[in-house]
């Protein structure tokens, strides 16, 4: 009887030998910053280049990331790697507050800074507004500070992990917003990508290209390719 009890135990705490890895939950980061999901050694590698001040990216965001992680990036297909190509100062608020979350938030908070956009960019423009020319005046960090509290952002990501304690030393990161600045320089002034979102499949610059529509057959042909 005791064999058997020991048999039994040791299947319950054991996975079952067919269950497959979810790649959706490793997430790593570039020497650049940039924050990557799936299977390091992907065959196919997908870059996107985002605002979080841009609706086509935050439609994208909507209607493709669901697929694209479900269909490609958990089975170990293809990896995603987002990197920031920065427009403005509410775009870099929501993009440091993002990050905040480090790897385990990352991908989640931005999911929630996109698909929140329609709300939290308007509440943003009528904060800055009314602030007026006291917000410019303001160091870079208070300043974010000012913009996160003014149109929620600080609470939109408090809900995907991080604490409200923790967002003025988030947004006063002088390391962050270098970084920031560095990917928003390479995406604009370097790699001249022509708005947001833009893709690179394995390193080449896929043109004219904003939906999931439109991407899927590229990465679906670049899987067959290789």
């Amino acid at each position: 009887m005791k064999f058997l009890w020991t048999i039994l135990l040791a299947a319950l705490l054991s996975p079952p030998a067919h269950a497959a890895r979810d790649w959706t939950k490793t997430v790593s980061q570039t020497r650049a910053g940039a924050y990557v999901m799936g299977n390091p050694v992907a065959k196919v590698k997908l870059v996107e280049y985002l605002s979080f001040t841009c609706a086509h990216c935050a439609h994208f965001a909507q209607e493709a990331w669901g697929p694209l992680k479900g269909g490609y990036v958990s089975k170990g297909l293809v990896s995603l790697e987002v990197r920031h190509a920065v427009r403005d100062g509410f775009d870099l608020t929501g993009s440091m507050l993002a990050r905040c979350t480090g790897p385990k938030g990352y991908f989640a908070a931005s999911e929630a800074v996109l698909t929140g956009l329609p709300i939290w960019g308007p509440r943003a423009s009528e904060f800055a507004e009314k602030a007026g020319p006291a917000l410019d005046d303001k160091p870079i960090g208070e300043r974010m500070q000012a913009i996160a509290k003014g149109s929620g952002l600080d609470v939109l990501v408090a809900s995907r992990g991080l604490p409200l304690g923790r967002v003025k030393a988030c947004l006063s990161n002088a390391a962050e917003q270098k970084k920031l600045a560095a990917m928003a320089k390479e995406a604009w002034s370097e790699r001249n990508i022509g708005g947001t979102p833009s893709f690179l499949i394995n390193g080449e610059l896929q043109p004219g290209m904003s939906t999931w529509e439109a991407l899927e057959p590229k990465l679906q042909a670049a899987l067959k390719g290789l």
